[in-house]
């Protein structure tokens, strides 16, 4: 028998984590736009706003908030979001901001530094600040560097960000020739084998 002890099933404990995740990026942004500090939504919400301008049906919740910033404004963004109540920690080589002093590593803004690769062993650098989406409420990765991003990464919730994109239709057969072989060989593979 399992030792985990289960709240009660509630659709306001469903829908209370997604209002958090976006409340936590709407605070972000306000703060970054209002310190004019240039940023873009990564992650899973730059997908999710993605893919709601095809089908608001096909978009995924997320729990991580992934911002993209220029390492030389991470003392402003520190100045900036600590005023909107986040706490600046650096774990295991990862820059992120608690969204509070008691938060956990879910409850965080997760820094990504524009033009600089994530990991010693990616394949491509992050995108730079000028790929970015700037039409809606908040400033989005543009969706081809996104695209870069997650084929880069290749985890498991990347490869179903790429076929959630493929599902609405975002991504294409055209697609696969504008990246490197090895990131093309990813994306050809998902194309080809949307179910698997």
């Amino acid at each position: 028998m399992s030792s985990i002890h289960y709240g009660p099933i509630s659709w306001e404990r469903m829908i209370r984590a997604v209002e958090k995740v976006r409340a936590r990026l709407d605070r972000a942004v306000a703060a970054l736009e209002g310190a004019r500090i240039p940023y873009a939504v990564a992650g899973g919400n730059a997908v999710a706003a993605w893919v709601s301008r095809v089908d608001e049906a096909a978009v995924r919740n997320t729990q991580d908030v992934d911002i993209l910033l220029r390492r030389e404004d991470l003392e402003r963004a520190k100045t900036a979001l600590a005023a909107a109540g986040f706490v600046f920690r650096h774990v295991k080589s990862i820059d992120m901001f608690l969204d509070g002093p008691g938060a956990k590593a879910r409850d965080a803004i997760h820094v990504i530094f524009a033009g600089e690769k994530i990991t010693a062993d990616s394949l491509v650098p992050s995108p730079e600040l000028t790929e970015v989406d700037e039409a809606g409420p908040f400033h989005v990765v543009d969706l081809e560097p996104l695209v870069r991003m997650k084929l880069t990464s290749y985890r498991l919730k990347d490869r179903v960000h790429l076929l959630d994109m493929i599902s609405v239709g975002l991504i294409d057969n055209s697609w696969p020739s504008r990246f490197p072989s090895e990131l093309a060989t990813r994306l050809q593979t998902l194309l080809d084998n949307p179910e698997s």
